[in-house]
């Protein structure tokens, strides 16, 4: 079997996460939070096989194009990146050797990770340090 990095979902993946299209969930989340069977065919049936990929970090190229056996390793849920979704590609595609998917997922996984930590809310330093806005003590 030939799988292989799907360069549009990578650059997809990309966007969605520059643009804040991400959920930051817990790694055991995935289970829970991928498309169901039913969620994809409805995907499919609305926006085609082209756009389904770009949600699939592997391509493998033995299987037809116009089927769900051609995309591998999904990260999100056809609206945003999961967090959960690339661990889980990231720790399946490295048990089955697709290193370059393994490294694309580690790479948006520490990307979304690091838009995670910049986007937390500040803490001012009077606020640390136990005062209120105008200096005083909080205590």
């Amino acid at each position: 079997m030939a799988v292989t990095l799907n360069p549009r979902a990578y650059k997809h993946a990309k966007e969605l996460i520059s643009d804040g299209n991400f959920v930051y969930d817990e790694r055991d989340a995935w289970s829970e939070h991928q498309p169901s069977a039913q969620e994809e065919n409805e995907f499919i049936r609305r926006h085609g096989f082209a756009e389904y990929g770009k949600w699939y970090l592997g391509i493998n190229d033995e299987k037809p194009e116009d089927t769900k056996g051609h995309y591998e390793f999904p990260f999100g849920d056809f609206k945003k990146v999961h967090r959960c979704g690339l661990l889980a590609a990231e720790s399946r595609a490295g048990q089955y050797k697709h290193y370059d998917i393994e490294n694309a997922a580690h790479h948006l996984h520490g990307w979304l990770d690091e838009r995670k930590a910049a986007s937390a809310p500040k803490r001012s330093r009077a606020a640390s340090a136990g005062k209120t806005a105008r200096g005083h003590s909080a205590r």
